[in-house]
C-alpha cells in the first residue's frame, strides 16, 4: 500500500537524530553495567552518540534506513522523493566512513551498532563496548608506563 505524501512527510518530520529508542536502551544497559559517557559530545568529531572520551572511544547507533544498511538492495523500493533520498542515504553512508577514518586516526576505537543490532542483541552490544573499555585502559596504562621510562 503506498502511502499518502502527506503521511510520509508527517512520518519522516517526527524522526529525531538525538535521544533515539535505540540510543536510550544502549545507554541505559551501559549505565546499568557500571559504565559512564557522554552523549553527543560536540568535543569529538562526527558527535558520538556515546562516547568516552578519555578511553578514546566512540559509539554510534545507525538506523537501518538513515544509514544504509544493504542499500544496495533497498535502494530500489525508494519511490517517494527518490532522487532526494538516493542523494542523502549515500551521503550519510559516506560521511559514516569520513568520521570513522578521522577518529581512528585520533586513536579512537568507533564501536557502530544497527539499530536491529541493538533491539535484538543488546547484551552482544554491551559485552563488545566492555572489551574495548577494557582493552582501552590496558592500552592507556601501557602508554603512560612508556613515557614514564
Amino acid at each position: 500500500m503506498k502511502r499518502s505524501p502527506e503521511l510520509n512527510h508527517k512520518i519522516m518530520s517526527a524522526i529525531r537524530g538525538k535521544e533515539t529508542g535505540i540510543e536510550v536502551r544502549l545507554r541505559k544497559a551501559l549505565y546499568a553495567k557500571g559504565l559512564r559517557y557522554r552523549k553527543n559530545s560536540k568535543y569529538i568529531f562526527g558527535h558520538p552518540d556515546v562516547s568516552m572520551k578519555g578511553l578514546k572511544i566512540a559509539i554510534f547507533c545507525d538506523s537501518e534506513f538513515w544509514h544504509g544498511k544493504n542499500f544496495a538492495e533497498n535502494e530500489a523500493k525508494l519511490t517517494t522523493n527518490r532522487e532526494y533520498w538516493v542523494k542523502k542515504i549515500k551521503r550519510n553512508i559516506e560521511r559514516d566512513k569520513e568520521v570513522n577514518a578521522r577518529l581512528r586516526g585520533e586513536g579512537y576505537t568507533v564501536l557502530r551498532f544497527w539499530g536491529e543490532e541493538i533491539e535484538k542483541h543488546l547484551d552482544d552490544c554491551v559485552d563488545k563496548i566492555v572489551a574495548a573499555v577494557e582493552q582501552n585502559k590496558t592500552r592507556l596504562l601501557e602508554e603512560k608506563a612508556g613515557e614514564q621510562d
